[in-house]
């Protein structure tokens, strides 16, 4: 068994969407980044990445390459999910936390589970996600961003 944990956080930015998991969540404004800005699914894949030992996301999908500009993050899971499998590993667990002061998103993480169990060809309930706030302290407390962990375990394929 390998486990691994992933971090990732982004600022807020106007006229942009906003994607958690997997989901387009409403809402005012969304995550600057080089890709969509899911900060779930980022943290996600440097949580396997680091439990293969095969470093990070920066390491696979430089922010440098143009080709990784507004990218949809399930295509970068997908593709550290296959690299896995060519490693004969698979997901046995995930367990990701999003902090964040607003929105709520207690109504989306159904669908989260479903497709980033999906995504990670494994059963939805062996993927949990959970939202919390920081009690207004912090840059996502004061509503600046958000941020994300996650852990995962790897098994033998």
């Amino acid at each position: 068994m390998l486990i691994g944990q992933g971090f990732d956080a982004h600022r807020f930015a106007h006229a942009r969407r906003l994607v958690l998991g997997g989901v387009e969540i409403p809402y005012d404004q969304g995550l600057l980044a080089h890709s969509d800005g899911d900060v779930v699914i980022h943290a996600l894949c440097d949580a396997l990445l680091g439990a293969a030992g095969l470093g990070d996301i920066g390491r696979h999908f430089p922010d440098s390459d143009a080709a990784y500009a507004d990218i949809d993050s399930r295509i970068l899971l997908r593709r550290v999910i296959a690299s896995l499998g060519e490693r004969g590993l698979a997901v046995h667990n995930a367990d990701l936390t999003i902090i964040a002061q607003r929105p709520k998103l207690a109504a989306h993480i159904p669908e989260m589970c479903a497709r980033l169990a999906s995504d990670m060809a494994c059963d939805p309930s062996r993927v949990n996600v959970k939202a919390t706030t920081t009690e207004q302290m912090g840059f996502t407390g004061r509503g600046e961003g958000i941020a994300a962990s996650a852990v995962v375990l790897l098994t033998d394929a």
